[in-house]
């Protein structure tokens, strides 16, 4: 039993989520860090405040990622590995599609900001914070799509390095903030969105330095955008993504100003596990790209399924973590916070067994449709299910809903994974 322990650690694969996963339990305790300055620096209506600007940058982040990261995943591991200059086309040629649009989205969002924020979001900060947020977008857009390049060219150490480095810098300018009682909204928005991954840049730039001149010399070429397939996921995860954040936005849209803050701080502990099930599935995805016969599926479902043991685990011991540990980190004045936590915990350990199937999908038989469907379902969920019971449960309503949407959307992409792998060669 040992030695094959012993063996399965071994494996590349292992070696890989061991490095990423450290990486993103290093970066759940900066989050944790994080936490207990600002929980003991704002009121809770300072920090729903700030969770719901940053949580909109992140999101808005997200959508403009149109689609990139599955087209990442499906091209750069073999062009690295064989050293094609091909590679530096793809990159100049994505990043190029990529921060055009985002660049007229984002515009758009400035000029448009004040209005939404006053009928909807409701934070109440100055028109400047509001545009400092939107700015936040493109440099959050911009780290995404390098981390996704690293991470598709296995080079985990390096971007886990380059990412923690940003979060330690953060750390420390945090912690000034509070000693010398300059904790604000806007200061936090600034540490968190602008100075993070301007960090971040400085430190690819300077590993990677050899690389930039031939990005210069590629060829924008518009094959290497392969809109029909990424345009699909890119709905399939704006849905999704954009649904993880609806229970928080309707929060605030129904004024429950210091319940936001509650949720949103059970909500950042929630999503760094959610890491955690990201950072494994970035290392199986090149695997199920690759995959052929029905062995090779069945063998990495089960290598999937396995890993996703790790997350599962990580939330039944926060279910289990007793709650004066909770009040060490929240403090009395979050005291509410403690309960939902733990209930978050319940549907979210759904989606790490869903993820694997997925991963399937996306990546071994191509087809985003299925995905789309789910996800569009989980949305609708989501956010049809928070906004009837909210009025009625407070912060307990979404936590339901989050659940019912995952159960319906793993259901939905397990009857195509049966109907997909019957097709499939022995």
């Amino acid at each position: 039993m040992i030695a094959r322990l012993i063996r399965f650690i071994k494996e590349p694969t292992s070696k890989n989520i061991i490095i990423n996963t450290s990486g993103n339990y290093l970066n759940v305790v900066f989050t944790a860090f994080f936490a207990l300055i600002l929980f003991r620096s704002m009121t809770p209506v300072e920090y729903g405040m700030f969770s719901v600007l940053i949580g909109l940058a992140y999101v808005m982040s997200n959508i403009l990622e149109f689609g990139t990261t599955a087209s990442i995943y499906s091209t750069v591991p073999a062009l690295f590995q064989d050293d094609d200059d091909r590679l530096y086309s793809f990159i100049k040629s994505t990043l190029f599609y990529q921060t055009t649009l985002s660049v007229i989205v984002i515009g758009s969002l400035i000029i448009s900001f004040p209005y939404l924020d006053k009928i909807f979001f409701k934070t109440g900060v100055a028109p400047w914070i509001l545009t400092m947020t939107a700015f936040t977008i493109i440099l959050f857009v911009w780290q995404n799509f390098l981390t996704n390049v690293l991470f598709a060219a296995k080079r985990f150490f390096h971007a886990n390095v380059y990412l923690n480095t940003s979060n330690l810098v953060k750390a420390i300018i945090l912690a000034i903030l509070m000693l010398t009682d300059n904790i604000t909204v806007a200061s936090v928005i600034m540490t968190y969105g602008l100075i993070g991954p301007v960090v971040f840049f400085l430190m690819v730039l300077f590993k990677n330095y050899d690389r930039i001149a031939p990005i210069k010399r590629a060829n924008f070429n518009r094959s290497e955008i392969k809109v029909n397939y990424t345009l699909t996921y890119f709905a399939a995860s704006q849905f999704y993504n954009v649904g993880l954040r609806m229970d928080l936005f309707l929060l605030s849209f129904f004024g429950l100003r210091e319940q936001v803050g509650y949720y949103a701080s059970a909500q950042k502990i929630i999503l760094s596990i959610i890491a955690t099930i990201v950072s494994i599935s970035q290392v199986l995805s090149p695997q199920f790209a690759a995959a052929k016969s029905r062995l090779e599926i069945n063998k990495l479902l089960k290598k999937g399924f396995t890993y996703m043991l790790i997350p599962i685990g990580i939330f039944i011991a926060l279910i289990l973590t007793p709650n004066s540990f909770f009040k060490f980190i929240f403090t009395d004045n979050f005291d509410e916070a403690i309960i939902i936590t733990k209930i978050l915990a319940i549907p979210f350990m759904l989606s790490a067994g869903g993820t694997v199937i997925m991963l399937f999908l996306l990546y071994t038989v191509k087809k985003p449709i299925y995905i789309l469907i789910s996800n569009i379902a989980f949305f609708i969920i989501v956010s049809g299910g928070s906004f009837l019971l909210i009025p009625e449960k407070g912060m307990l309503g979404p936590p339901i809903a989050i659940f019912f949407a995952f159960v319906v959307a793993i259901l939905i992409q397990v009857v195509a994974f049966v109907k997909e792998q019957k097709e499939i060669r022995l």
